[in-house]
C-alpha cells in the first residue's frame, strides 16, 4: 500500500511552530516594511537589554520578601562599558565585596543562591523573584532550605563559583540574565554547580535556560532545578555527569507541581509572602 504524501505546507506555515524568522515574504528586491520594522524593534530590545540599568536593592528587597535575607557585591567590573569589554573581570569580585564575602562566612550552608545581572538585566529584573518564588516550595519537598543569598552585580556565570567557595555552599544555583536574541531579550538562566570553586568549567555545571514568558514557564523551570539541586546533592555531582531525567513535560509532573504550589499557597505562613509585590 502506498503511503499517501504529507500535505504540503507554505513557509508561512513554519511561522506557528517557531519565533524564528521563516516566510517573511518580499517585496521587491528587499523585505516587507512590516518585517523590517519587526527586526528593527526586536534588535533595539536586545540592545536595551544588554545596557540596562541593573537595581540591586530591588533584587534584594525581594528577596526578602520571600523570607531570604540577602546582600549585594560586584564583579571587578568598574561599569558596565568595562564589563562588556572584560569578561574576564566579571567572574572574579572586587577586594571589597571579598571582605564582605568574608565577613558574612562562618557555618556552611547546603544551598546558596546567587542573582547576577548578566547580558540581560532586564532578565533578572522579570523574572528571577517570581522564579524564585516557585522554586522555594519545590525544594521545601525535599527538606532543602535556601541557606545564603547572594545579589551580583557586573556578573559572569564563573563569578557565582567563587561566591558559592566562599560562603562554604555545597551546591550553588545562580539565576542570571542570558545574552538577549532576536526572539527574546528577557531570557533567564540558572546555573548549578557542586561544591562550587574558582576554576570550574561548563562541564561541571547544569544549566536550565530559556526561562521567560515565551519559553520556559516558571513552574516547569523551578521544578528541573529543584530535581537537578536533590540529585546533585545526592550523588555529589553536577555537569555532564548528571543528566536532567526529570521527566518534566509528563502530565503526573504537572500534577504534582500544581500540588506543591498549592499546599504552599494554603499555608498561612507563605501567604504574606505569596502576596507581596516584587
Amino acid at each position: 500500500m502506498k503511503t499517501p504524501a504529507p500535505p504540503s505546507r507554505s513557509m508561512r506555515d513554519l511561522g506557528a511552530f517557531t519565533p524564528a524568522r521563516v516566510g517573511l515574504g518580499r517585496a521587491g528586491a528587499s523585505m516587507p516594511t512590516k518585517a523590517l520594522l519587526d527586526f528593527t524593534l526586536d534588535h533595539a530590545r536586545a540592545r536595551d537589554a544588554v545596557h540596562a540599568a541593573f537595581d540591586a536593592s530591588a533584587v534584594v528587597a525581594g528577596l526578602g520578601d520571600l523570607g531570604l535575607e540577602a546582600f549585594a557585591v560586584r564583579s571587578r567590573a568598574r561599569d558596565r562599558a568595562e564589563y562588556l569589554r572584560r569578561p574576564d573581570l566579571g567572574r572574579t569580585l572586587d577586594q571589597a565585596s571579598q571582605l564582605l564575602l568574608e565577613s558574612h562566612g562562618g557555618t556552611p550552608c547546603r544551598l546558596a543562591i546567587v542573582v547576577g545581572d548578566g547580558l540581560s538585566p532586564t532578565a533578572v529584573d522579570t523574572h528571577a523573584i517570581q522564579l524564585l518564588r516557585r522554586l522555594i516550595p519545590q525544594l521545601a519537598v525535599d527538606g532543602i532550605e535556601i541557606g545564603r543569598a547572594v545579589v551580583a552585580s557586573g556578573a559572569r556565570v564563573a563569578l557565582g563559583d567563587e561566591i558559592g567557595a566562599m560562603l562554604g555552599a555545597r551546591m550553588m544555583v545562580m539565576l542570571i540574565g542570558e545574552r538577549p536574541g532576536l526572539s527574546a531579550s528577557d531570557s533567564l538562566g540558572a546555573y548549578l554547580t557542586f561544591a562550587p570553586r574558582p576554576g570550574l568549567t561548563d562541564a561541571e555545571r547544569n544549566c536550565v535556560s530559556n526561562i521567560h514568558g515565551a519559553g520556559l514557564g516558571y513552574d516547569e523551570a523551578a521544578f528541573r532545578i529543584a530535581w537537578l539541586v536533590r540529585e546533585g546533592l545526592a550523588r555529589e555531582v553536577t555537569g555532564v555527569a548528571l543528566k536532567d531525567e526529570s521527566g518534566v513535560s509528563t502530565p503526573a509532573v504537572s500534577r504534582q507541581i500544581q500540588k506543591v504550589n498549592d499546599k504552599f499557597k494554603n499555608n498561612p505562613k507563605n501567604k504574606s509572602n505569596s502576596n507581596s509585590k516584587t
